[in-house]
């Protein structure tokens, strides 16, 4: 007789586990998957545009050094340098024409001094001419245009602009508030759609076809949205529209950036009377004016701005943008040669520093040629992800039918208790960042008509 072996509770069969439950948010899912396919296909120009011309952009600071080596830099560093306004008169010498609006005194030992003339026929009125001068011998090195903050010569200006508003004026900034304003949204989509699809289906190695494609363009992506987000966010803060609502934003909760005080406080009539016009000699003179600056710690790189009318003072400012930054100023009375006001960076509202960092980090500037190459990277992986993102619409295609499109009615999946505030949310966004709004509606209504005609012609040819 055989005795049928004993089995442990352990070794009884155990019923199949149930399958998980679907997230509440699934729904979301094929929503974020259309608008995700539609702002990828029709934004993606002008990305590529941004991207191209800010990978351009982020390399022109290193290619500035090169091209513009002999305005820049000095022959021979000398022993001692020459007073600051003996540089401004040897400038002066050479290019009479114009204002003296700003001066920048050589910053390092190899560096040449910056003097910059506004109202000089023949250079755009939104720049300077920047005359450069040998800080120990006074020779003029030469004059260039100069444009913005950063002091940005011709080749970088033309790029510059180019990447901004395509040399198309205050129209032309519309296409890069477009970019950014949609950037954020297609990488914020893709990290969802990425994260709630199966381990599995993320692997590369291996794929072919579509399925790679998909694997590198998501792959990529997750690895790059914190950068495109930043670059979205810090791009919009100086766009038109939505660059407007940010400061009203920043101003009414006392966040705004602030100035120096240039008011001299007296009576200084005549002090300035005896210099030529267009000269930066105003009471006390340059050199008295930046030993001043100096005294209140403001080291190099500086600009001293003359004063711009009898009742003003002279401004000094600190405007090195890298790590760590130099923005502290100071206002100096033309007849006493006495600080009048001071501005620490330090004392800046956290919003305005952000906003300064963020600038600075997004041009570049913050952190050198580190940085820089960091943007680089970032706009050439916008341009793969784009290259990618096409090539998969492509793929989608059946037959004749180029790149199907996702299909309609994901909207209707999505419970009222989430779909309800997620439109709440799109419509404050809409309405501070109207280069998403807009043309979000109009996919939103273009996608509807398009849905209600097939609608009816499938009731038609059925009844036919």
């Amino acid at each position: 007789m055989s005795i049928a072996p004993s089995t442990t509770k352990d070794e009884v069969p155990q019923p199949a586990a149930p399958a998980p439950a679907p997230s509440r948010w699934a729904p979301l899912r094929p929503l974020v998957l259309r608008l995700h396919f539609y702002a990828g296909v029709f934004v993606a120009p002008f990305l590529l545009i941004a991207a191209v011309t800010g990978f351009l952009y982020a390399g022109a600071f290193q290619a500035e050094r090169i091209v513009y080596r002999d305005e820049m830099t000095v022959a021979a560093v000398g022993d001692s340098q020459l007073p600051v306004s003996r540089q401004v008169d040897a400038a002066r010498k050479a290019h009479p024409e114009g204002t003296v609006s700003a001066v920048r005194p050589a910053p390092e030992a190899d560096a040449t001094t910056r003097v910059m003339l506004s109202g000089v026929r023949g250079v755009d009125p939104d720049h300077t001419l920047a005359v450069f001068v040998d800080p120990y011998t006074g020779e003029v090195r030469g004059a260039l245009e100069q444009y913005g903050s950063t002091g940005a010569l011709p080749l970088r200006t033309w790029i510059d602009e180019f990447h901004r508003d395509l040399h198309l004026g205050e129209n032309g900034r519309l296409y890069s508030e477009f970019a950014a304003s949609w950037l954020w949204v297609i990488a914020g989509g893709g990290l969802v759609l990425w994260f709630s699809r199966r381990r599995a289906l993320r692997k590369v190695r291996g794929t072919s076809g579509r399925r790679r494609t998909l694997g590198l363009h998501g792959s990529v992506g997750v690895w790059a949205a914190a950068g495109f987000i930043f670059l979205s966010a810090t791009g919009l803060t100086w766009s038109a529209y939505a660059g407007a609502n940010i400061d009203e934003l920043r101003t009414s909760l006392g966040q705004s950036t602030p100035s120096v005080s240039a008011s001299a406080g007296g009576d200084h009539s005549g002090h300035g009377a005896s210099a030529a016009a267009g000269d930066a000699a105003h009471g006390v003179g340059l050199d008295k004016v930046l030993a001043a600056a100096r005294a209140e710690g403001l080291g190099d790189p500086v600009e001293i701005v003359p004063p711009a009318d009898e009742s003003s003072a002279y401004v000094v400012r600190q405007v090195q943008r890298s790590w760590p930054e130099k923005q502290d100023s100071v206002a100096v009375d033309p007849g006493t040669g006495q600080v009048t006001d001071t501005l620490r960076f330090a004392d800046y509202p956290l919003l305005a520093k952000l906003t300064r960092w963020g600038i600075d980090l997004h041009t570049g500037v913050l952190f050198g040629l580190v940085n820089q190459i960091a943007l680089m990277l970032l706009a050439l992986s916008l341009v793969l992800l784009i290259v990618w993102g096409y090539r998969m619409w492509w793929q989608r295609g059946r037959g004749s039918a180029f790149g199907r499109p996702i299909p309609r009615g994901a909207w209707q999946q999505v419970p009222p208790q989430i779909l309800v505030p997620a439109v709440a949310v799109v419509a404050v966004l809409g309405y501070f960042v109207p280069l998403l709004g807009i043309p979000l509606a109009g996919f939103v209504i273009t996608d509807a008509v398009l849905g209600e005609i097939a609608h009816r012609r499938g009731r038609k040819n059925a009844t036919a």
